[in-house]
Protein backbone atom coordinates (compact mmCIF):
# COMPACT_ATOMS: atom_id res chain seq x y z
CA UNK A 1 0.00 0.00 0.00
CA UNK A 2 2.82 2.89 0.70
CA UNK A 3 4.23 1.85 -2.75
CA UNK A 4 1.14 2.25 -4.42
CA UNK A 5 0.51 5.67 -2.32
CA UNK A 6 4.07 6.75 -3.43
CA UNK A 7 3.50 6.33 -6.69
CA UNK A 8 -0.17 8.09 -6.74
CA UNK A 9 1.89 11.03 -5.07
CA UNK A 10 3.46 11.62 -8.32
CA UNK A 11 1.18 13.99 -10.45
CA UNK A 12 0.80 12.91 -14.29
CA UNK A 13 3.54 13.99 -16.49
CA UNK A 14 3.73 17.63 -18.02
CA UNK A 15 4.11 16.20 -21.97
CA UNK A 16 5.47 19.63 -22.96
CA UNK A 17 8.79 19.07 -21.53
CA UNK A 18 9.42 15.65 -21.13
CA UNK A 19 11.96 14.01 -23.93
CA UNK A 20 10.32 10.44 -24.42
CA UNK A 21 7.14 7.61 -24.23
CA UNK A 22 8.11 4.45 -22.92
CA UNK A 23 5.63 2.15 -23.06
CA UNK A 24 6.21 -1.95 -22.21
CA UNK A 25 3.58 -4.26 -24.27
CA UNK A 26 2.06 -7.15 -23.03
CA UNK A 27 -1.32 -8.93 -22.12
CA UNK A 28 -2.88 -8.30 -25.37
CA UNK A 29 -3.49 -4.64 -24.24
CA UNK A 30 -3.91 -2.71 -27.51
CA UNK A 31 -4.66 0.84 -25.35
CA UNK A 32 -1.18 0.37 -23.88
CA UNK A 33 0.29 1.30 -27.42
CA UNK A 34 -2.61 3.31 -28.98
CA UNK A 35 -1.97 5.77 -25.93
CA UNK A 36 1.65 5.62 -26.14
CA UNK A 37 1.26 6.51 -29.98
CA UNK A 38 -1.45 8.99 -29.18
CA UNK A 39 0.91 11.41 -27.01
CA UNK A 40 3.69 10.37 -29.69
CA UNK A 41 1.25 12.31 -32.45
CA UNK A 42 0.10 15.16 -30.63
CA UNK A 43 3.46 16.37 -28.43
CA UNK A 44 5.75 16.42 -31.42
CA UNK A 45 8.20 17.84 -29.22
CA UNK A 46 8.97 14.82 -27.66
CA UNK A 47 12.18 12.97 -29.00
CA UNK A 48 11.83 9.21 -28.88
CA UNK A 49 8.77 6.82 -28.64
CA UNK A 50 10.30 3.15 -26.87
CA UNK A 51 8.51 0.43 -27.29
CA UNK A 52 9.11 -3.09 -25.66
CA UNK A 53 9.43 -6.25 -26.79
CA UNK A 54 6.52 -8.44 -25.83
CA UNK A 55 6.44 -12.64 -24.20
CA UNK A 56 5.90 -14.81 -27.32
CA UNK A 57 3.94 -17.24 -24.77
CA UNK A 58 0.90 -15.63 -24.69
CA UNK A 59 -1.66 -16.17 -26.52
CA UNK A 60 -2.66 -12.30 -27.78
CA UNK A 61 1.26 -11.61 -28.25
CA UNK A 62 1.89 -9.65 -31.53
CA UNK A 63 5.39 -9.04 -32.77
CA UNK A 64 5.40 -4.60 -32.92
CA UNK A 65 6.59 -3.24 -36.29
CA UNK A 66 6.72 -0.08 -37.57
CA UNK A 67 3.77 -1.13 -40.33
CA UNK A 68 1.44 -2.49 -36.98
CA UNK A 69 2.04 0.85 -34.96
CA UNK A 70 1.16 3.04 -38.46
CA UNK A 71 -1.90 0.96 -38.08
CA UNK A 72 -2.32 2.49 -34.59
CA UNK A 73 -2.48 5.74 -36.17
CA UNK A 74 1.46 6.93 -35.77
CA UNK A 75 2.14 9.85 -38.06
CA UNK A 76 5.78 10.38 -37.45
CA UNK A 77 8.54 7.51 -37.09
CA UNK A 78 11.90 9.16 -36.31
CA UNK A 79 12.50 8.45 -32.67
CA UNK A 80 10.70 4.93 -32.89
CA UNK A 81 12.56 2.29 -31.16
CA UNK A 82 11.11 -1.37 -31.06
CA UNK A 83 12.89 -4.00 -28.78
CA UNK A 84 14.35 -6.40 -31.47
CA UNK A 85 14.24 -9.39 -29.51
CA UNK A 86 11.42 -10.73 -26.87
CA UNK A 87 11.48 -9.70 -23.45
CA UNK A 88 8.67 -12.39 -21.55
CA UNK A 89 8.85 -10.15 -18.20
CA UNK A 90 8.77 -6.57 -17.36
CA UNK A 91 12.41 -6.91 -15.89
CA UNK A 92 13.69 -7.72 -19.85
CA UNK A 93 11.70 -4.67 -20.57
CA UNK A 94 12.93 -2.46 -17.97
CA UNK A 95 16.41 -3.50 -18.74
CA UNK A 96 15.36 -2.53 -22.90
CA UNK A 97 14.17 0.62 -21.71
CA UNK A 98 16.97 1.90 -19.46
CA UNK A 99 19.73 0.99 -21.55
CA UNK A 100 17.81 2.92 -24.44
CA UNK A 101 17.77 5.97 -22.51
CA UNK A 102 21.28 5.77 -21.91
CA UNK A 103 21.99 5.37 -25.34
CA UNK A 104 20.39 8.08 -26.65
CA UNK A 105 20.91 10.24 -24.12
CA UNK A 106 17.04 10.54 -23.04
CA UNK A 107 16.74 13.52 -20.59
CA UNK A 108 13.26 12.37 -19.24
CA UNK A 109 10.61 9.74 -19.55
CA UNK A 110 6.74 9.26 -18.84
CA UNK A 111 6.13 5.52 -18.47
CA UNK A 112 2.38 4.76 -19.95
CA UNK A 113 1.16 1.40 -18.63
CA UNK A 114 -2.07 -0.01 -17.45
CA UNK A 115 -3.01 1.60 -13.74
CA UNK A 116 -3.06 -2.14 -12.00
CA UNK A 117 0.63 -3.26 -13.84
CA UNK A 118 1.96 0.39 -12.99
CA UNK A 119 3.16 -0.02 -9.48
CA UNK A 120 5.23 -3.31 -10.72
CA UNK A 121 6.23 -1.81 -13.86
CA UNK A 122 7.15 1.90 -12.44
CA UNK A 123 9.58 0.15 -9.43
CA UNK A 124 11.20 -2.18 -12.01
CA UNK A 125 12.01 0.69 -14.24
CA UNK A 126 13.43 2.53 -11.41
CA UNK A 127 15.47 -0.40 -10.51
CA UNK A 128 17.03 -0.95 -13.75
CA UNK A 129 17.69 2.47 -13.82
CA UNK A 130 19.56 2.39 -10.52
CA UNK A 131 21.33 -0.65 -11.83
CA UNK A 132 23.04 1.80 -15.02
CA UNK A 133 23.74 4.45 -12.58
CA UNK A 134 20.93 6.51 -14.30
CA UNK A 135 19.85 9.69 -12.98
CA UNK A 136 17.43 10.29 -15.35
CA UNK A 137 13.56 11.18 -14.44
CA UNK A 138 11.02 8.58 -14.56
CA UNK A 139 7.20 10.18 -14.72
CA UNK A 140 4.49 6.99 -14.03
CA UNK A 141 1.62 8.01 -16.82
CA UNK A 142 -1.19 5.57 -16.36
CA UNK A 143 -3.30 4.29 -19.41
CA UNK A 144 -6.71 5.72 -19.06
CA UNK A 145 -8.52 2.37 -19.16
CA UNK A 146 -11.82 2.11 -16.77
CA UNK A 147 -10.63 -1.16 -14.49
CA UNK A 148 -13.66 -2.97 -15.34
CA UNK A 149 -12.61 -3.39 -18.70
CA UNK A 150 -11.88 -7.16 -19.97
CA UNK A 151 -7.85 -7.70 -20.59
CA UNK A 152 -7.54 -9.68 -24.07
CA UNK A 153 -4.91 -12.46 -22.49
CA UNK A 154 -7.08 -13.30 -19.51
CA UNK A 155 -10.26 -12.33 -19.97
CA UNK A 156 -10.31 -11.19 -17.03
CA UNK A 157 -10.33 -6.97 -15.70
CA UNK A 158 -8.07 -5.03 -13.37
CA UNK A 159 -9.43 -5.92 -10.16
CA UNK A 160 -9.24 -9.57 -10.95
CA UNK A 161 -5.69 -9.01 -12.08
CA UNK A 162 -5.10 -7.61 -8.48
CA UNK A 163 -3.84 -10.29 -6.42
CA UNK A 164 -1.59 -11.50 -9.23
CA UNK A 165 0.16 -8.69 -9.75
CA UNK A 166 1.06 -8.48 -5.51
CA UNK A 167 2.10 -11.77 -6.23
CA UNK A 168 4.77 -10.77 -8.88
CA UNK A 169 5.87 -7.71 -7.10
CA UNK A 170 7.08 -10.22 -4.46
CA UNK A 171 8.87 -12.20 -6.70
CA UNK A 172 10.60 -9.18 -8.55
CA UNK A 173 11.58 -8.47 -5.11
CA UNK A 174 13.29 -11.58 -3.76
CA UNK A 175 15.01 -11.45 -7.52
CA UNK A 176 16.17 -8.12 -7.08
CA UNK A 177 14.38 -6.56 -10.17
CA UNK A 178 12.43 -4.14 -7.99
CA UNK A 179 13.13 -0.97 -6.47
CA UNK A 180 12.65 -1.30 -2.45
CA UNK A 181 10.12 1.15 -0.87
CA UNK A 182 13.07 3.01 0.90
CA UNK A 183 14.68 3.84 -2.43
CA UNK A 184 11.08 4.68 -4.40
CA UNK A 185 10.65 6.72 -1.22
CA UNK A 186 14.01 8.87 -1.98
CA UNK A 187 13.18 8.55 -5.57
CA UNK A 188 9.66 10.54 -5.26
CA UNK A 189 11.58 13.15 -2.31
CA UNK A 190 14.01 13.41 -5.33
CA UNK A 191 11.55 14.10 -8.41
CA UNK A 192 9.62 16.52 -6.51
CA UNK A 193 12.66 18.70 -5.28
CA UNK A 194 14.51 18.73 -8.26
CA UNK A 195 12.22 17.28 -11.40
CA UNK A 196 8.42 19.22 -10.52
CA UNK A 197 8.89 21.04 -13.63
CA UNK A 198 7.78 17.80 -15.44
CA UNK A 199 4.70 17.27 -13.39
CA UNK A 200 1.45 18.34 -15.30
CA UNK A 201 0.16 20.55 -12.27
CA UNK A 202 -2.14 24.03 -12.56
Amino acid sequence: MGTVFAVLTVPPPAMGVLDAVAVPIGQGEETRLRHAVDLWNSEPHLRFLLVSGGNPAERTHVEVTRSYLRDLGLRRYDGVHIQPEPAPNTALQAAWIADQVRRLAIRSVALTVSPYHLPRAFLTVLKAFDDRGLGVPVIPAAVPVPPHATVAETGMNAYDLLSGEMRRILTYAGNGWLATPAELRDYVAWLWVNHANLFGRA
